[in-house]
Formats: C-alpha cells, structure tokens, sequence
C-alpha cells in the first residue's frame, strides 16, 4: 500500500467542485458513472442522503461516498427485506463511492467504506449497497471488506435498459482495514 496522509471527513457543499472534478477521472478510466449525469454536483446529492463523506489525500479531495435511507426503488432493501424480514426504512445504503485513479493504493476505498459503515450501524441500520455486475473492482473491493452477496437481480434503469445489480449487506462490524479514519465533529 501506498503511504499519505488520507483524512476521511464529512462533505459539505463546498467539496462539490472539487468531488465533480475527481468524479470526472474516474469515468474517464472507469465508466463510472455508466452515463455521465447532466448535473454532476446534484447527482452527488442524492435526496435521500443521510451523510456524506471526502477523502483528502494530502489536502486534495480524492474520494468521495454517501450514505442513503434504504428506500422501495433501491435493488437491495427489498432483497434484504426478504430475506431478513427487516422492514426498508431500518436499512441504508452507501452510494457514489469513487476513488480518484491517481489516488488509489491508498486504502481510501476502505476507509470511506469504513465510515458508512460505521455512520450506518450508529444509526441502527443495515448497511447495504449494490454494484453493477460488470463493475470487478469494486466488487473485489466489498468482498475484500466482508460485505456478503444477497444475490443479483435485474434492474430497470432506463426506458428499454435492463442492467444487472450486485446486492451486497455488511457482514460483521467492518474491522481494522490498515488505516485510522479520522472525521472532525463539527
């Protein structure tokens, strides 16, 4: 792993500039988003957002995650629902995490995931996400940390666009993952 100095601390409004542009490299090199959003900043924020997060690498925004209400139009909830019995308004899920290209080998990833995680259970909910099949990076990455597979299923995204969904629930408590994360209360 590479050495810097990551802080991972809560976004606000004034991150978003610097979050578009970092959001920018990453769908350059990795087609996320799968269709470039009209208006980056308001895809950012999602209304159901609950917190947001940053990660500065040496003072330079370079990653980016939120945490969601678990809602009915969400892959995941329901699937967990199901299996679970656990009713969608006790579940979140953590969206829109990106890493700028030039930053990763840092362990930002993590420690974004980390964060949600941990804002999640503090709130006491589920921590779920869902991933596009086709999306092998990140997918190690949720594995890598613990997260545990529910199942894929079929999504409808667009008028004639059907993509297939990775739905993903947090195992155990999210465990040391080689580094501290350290986000001021403010």
């Amino acid at each position: 792993m590479k050495r810097g100095n990551v802080l991972i601390r809560h976004r606000d409004t004034s991150d978003l500039d610097a979050c578009v542009r970092a959001l920018a490299e990453v769908h350059k090199r990795d087609q996320y988003p799968m269709r470039w959003p009209a208006d980056p900043a308001e895809w950012l924020s999602i209304p159901a957002m609950l917190e947001g997060w940053v990660a500065e690498l040496d003072g330079r925004v370079v990653g980016h995650v939120v945490l969601c209400a678990g809602k009915p139009g969400d892959a995941t909830p329901p699937v967990w629902q199901e299996r679970t019995g656990t009713p969608i308004e006790d579940t979140a899920v953590v969206s829109r995490l990106f890493v700028d290209p030039a930053a990763r080998g840092y362990g930002v990833g993590a420690l974004l995931m980390t964060e949600a995680v941990r804002e999640s259970r503090a709130r006491g909910l589920q921590p779920l996400l869902e991933v596009l099949s086709s999306d092998v990076a990140a997918t190690a990455l949720y594995e890598r940390l613990g997260w545990e597979l529910l199942g894929t299923v079929e999504q409808q995204w667009h008028p004639g666009e059907t993509v297939l969904v990775r739905c993903y629930a947090a195992g155990d408590p999210v465990a040391s993952v080689g580094a501290e994360s350290s986000v001021p209360t403010s």
